[in-house]
């Protein structure tokens, strides 16, 4: 499989064409308000730190953001139970206030359905942590969604991190392949992303009725979403779990 992976800054021309690439993502997340206002700035104004590939028709094959920070600032150096929307938070504060990086944390990284299941997400994860290294980093973060989650909305998530195949490596395939990459599992970032919204807002989101008060499971969810429907609205909280690479 012939694949070519550059930054966006290489190749401005892929600005529009990755924002065309067909995904999996479901789409609630997209309404979480952090990734709605924010995801967009990264490939304005960070687009070093922004990865596509393409096939031999020059077609966007995958793409993966990442966005720097300073873990290290004053009030910080632990990586934040906030997760995916703090780091994404300190990430535009740190570049606004001129405050110098010095971590990478992964934000994205999404593989057209075609090319699913080929091993495209392992080779855009090398390709994050080489561009890091280039930089000058010493580490890459990651909030990592793990993506067989899903599958057991009811399970804790700190014992479904935990948990191993018979070779030691991690049960779920994406936790499994940054442990591949040379990541350590650090920590789970229990609310690493939240995405509220009226019932109305959820059943147009996901198809489902959002009439009954309490846990309801979504597709594509790692956790129930909380709902009351007698006051209109519903919550999720969606935990991830921290994996460093030191580079």
């Amino acid at each position: 499989m012939d694949l070519k992976i550059t930054t966006l800054s290489e190749r401005p021309e892929l600005a529009e064409p990755l924002w065309e690439m067909a995904d999996t993502w479901p789409e609630f997340i997209g309404n979480d308000p952090i990734a709605w206002s924010m995801i967009g700035r990264i490939v304005k104004e960070l687009p070093d730190y922004v990865l596509v590939a393409t096939d031999e028709r020059g077609d966007v094959a995958a793409k993966a953001f990442s966005v720097p920070f300073a873990l290290g600032a004053e009030g910080r150096g632990e990586l934040p139970d906030g997760g995916w929307d703090q780091v994404m938070l300190w990430a535009f504060a740190d570049l606004r206030h001129d405050r110098k990086p010095d971590t990478v944390s992964a934000i994205e990284i999404s593989v057209a359905r075609d090319y699913l299941g080929r091993g495209v997400s392992g080779r855009m994860l090398a390709a994050m942590r080489d561009n890091a290294r280039a930089r000058g980093f010493a580490e890459v973060v990651a909030p990592v969604r793990p993506n067989a989650k899903h599958l057991e909305p009811a399970a804790l998530i700190d014992t479904y991190a935990q948990r191993k195949r018979d070779d030691g490596l991690p049960a779920d395939p994406w936790l499994r392949v940054h442990v591949r990459a040379g990541g350590t599992i650090a920590k789970v970032a229990h609310a690493s992303m939240t995405v509220s919204g009226s019932t109305a807002q959820w059943r147009a989101w996901t198809g489902l009725p959002f009439d009954t008060a309490g846990p309801v499971e979504v597709p594509g969810a790692l956790v129930p979403v909380h709902c009351e429907p007698e006051r209109g609205y519903a919550v999720y909280v969606e935990p991830n779990v921290w994996v460093r690479h030191v580079l």
